[in-house]
């Protein structure tokens, strides 16, 4: 596969799709069948004589459950609505509601019909050999100015990863989709801040069974199946940072110590989480200016205080207080000129957005303020890594003084120490996994999505109805 798939949207193409009135029937049936484009419909439209009888049938409750099923299904030949109804026929009403709908929400002229869609420009010569055959014919349209395509993605190894993305936003059409780095980055978070080897065992056989498991693929595990990737994912980085801690279950010694002691080096730890951060930050500036770019062009990627102008205010003031803390002259010079490059670059961008004149002015102002702070919060935001993974070991240190404190009297306390162990550390697991999943979810929207995006995409949804076999539609009347 290309790497451009795992990262870009597919690219879509407009279309109008014709078809002579006489015709129109077979044309619509055509795509509709082919399931491939996303019609464009008018809300507006006023409910026609199939819909409303589909609607009468729910209603007064014609049909009880027909062997098709409620979903829209079509007839290969015209069947009348009242036919339908007096039938039974609930899902082939609903059928020619849809293609009632999609007609209405077309454009007449003399004696030819056109609807306009999207559909994914690998398969437009597919859905024109079918509406050919059908007696309509495709043409390709310029994209509408100011209109976003939808969005879909294209089969990938990220695809594992990609609720995380779907949960805060459709990524836009023209937007890089992050997420294969949104998983490993959340992975990687959570297993900073719940380092345990043990618990990390517990997670990644966790994780197993719902990925690889039968009983996660059809029985009651199957709504939590999408989860499997997540959780092992977590599970083998807290593997990974447990033996960086030398945390088993605690600090029981039955594993070394291959980096540091959370509880014997806080500062270390606090100091390398922020530094996590201030690359994820500037990671996220990347893709947010690639984004700008690709959404509006390179003065909007010059501009937006999630392209470069906010990076050149990030880095800036970074170099400024690394000049300032160790006294070097010229650090401190080229800080303080990008620092005031991308404050001068944001403030037009936010100047210009707010329409200017005085009050653009004001709000410019504001916004940029409001940036700036929001620079060091989201920055210092990051020692949570640390705090938690702290706070983690700390209750499992604490677990393992009770055990030992209750071993050491002998005889009988070896069962209770043995209960005091499990209990709390299934009690620490427990916490600490709720914390550390919704801390880290909490990092990713907060501090790097709300740069990545500015926009909502909207989803590729095709218009499909399928056609029915002729055995099964011919023991219908009409």
């Amino acid at each position: 596969m290309p790497w451009r798939d795992t990262v870009e949207p597919t690219p879509m193409a407009r279309v109008a799709v014709v078809a002579p009135i006489l015709r129109v029937r077979e044309v619509l049936c055509a795509v509709a069948d082919a399931g491939a484009v996303e019609v464009e419909r008018d809300p507006g439209v006023v409910p026609g004589p199939a819909r409303l009888a589909w609607e009468r049938a729910r209603r007064d409750l014609l049909v009880a459950a027909p062997a098709a099923g409620a979903a829209p299904a079509l007839r290969p030949g015209p069947t009348e609505a009242d036919a339908l109804a007096a039938a039974g026929d609930l899902s082939g009403l609903a059928g020619e509601a849809e293609l009632e709908a999609v007609r209405q929400s077309s454009v007449e002229d003399a004696a030819v019909t056109a609807f306009a869609g999207w559909v994914p420009a690998a398969g437009v010569e597919a859905l024109e050999r079918r509406v050919v055959a059908a007696g309509g014919a495709v043409a390709v349209l310029p994209a509408p100015r100011g209109v976003q395509p939808p969005t879909l993605l294209a089969p990938s190894p990220a695809e594992a990863f990609q609720p995380l993305v779907d949960t805060y936003a459709t990524v836009p059409y023209r937007d890089v989709n992050p997420s294969l780095l949104a998983g490993v980055v959340y992975v990687v978070m959570f297993g900073m801040m719940f380092g345990d080897v043990g618990h990390g065992a517990i997670l990644t056989a966790a994780g197993a069974a719902l990925c690889w498991s039968r009983s996660a693929r059809t029985g009651r595990l199957a709504r939590l199946r999408w989860s499997g990737p997540f959780v092992l994912g977590a599970g083998l980085a807290s593997i990974g940072f447990g033996f960086a801690y030398g945390e088993l279950f605690g600090p029981t010694g039955a594993v070394p110590t291959l980096w540091l002691a959370p509880l014997d080096h806080p500062t270390t730890l606090l100091a390398v989480a922020v530094g996590i951060g201030v690359v994820l930050l500037l990671v996220s500036f990347l893709l947010g200016t690639v984004n700008r770019w690709r959404e509006g062009g390179p003065a909007r990627a010059l501009l937006s205080l999630s392209g470069l102008a906010g990076a050149a205010t990030y880095v800036g003031l970074g170099l400024v207080l690394v000049g300032w803390y160790r006294h070097t002259g010229a650090v401190l010079v080229v800080g303080a000129v990008t620092a005031s490059l991308g404050l001068a670059l944001g403030s037009l961008g936010l100047f210009a957005e707010a329409g200017g004149h005085a009050g653009g002015a004001a709000q410019a102002g504001v916004g940029m303020f409001d940036g700036v702070v929001r620079l060091g919060t989201n920055t210092v935001s990051f020692a949570r890594l640390a705090a938690f993974g702290l706070t983690h070991a700390a209750l499992t240190a604490e677990a393992w003084k009770a055990t030992l404190a209750l071993g050491h009297h002998g005889g009988a306390m070896w069962i209770v120490a043995g209960l005091v162990f499990v209990v709390a550390n299934a009690f620490a697991f427990a916490l600490e996994g709720l914390v550390a999943g919704i801390q880290a979810l909490r990092l990713e929207y907060y501090e790097m999505f709300s740069r990545i995006f500015a926009a909502e995409g909207r989803r590729f949804r095709p218009w499909h109805v399928p056609i029915r076999p002729a055995k099964e539609a011919s023991c219908l009347p009409g």
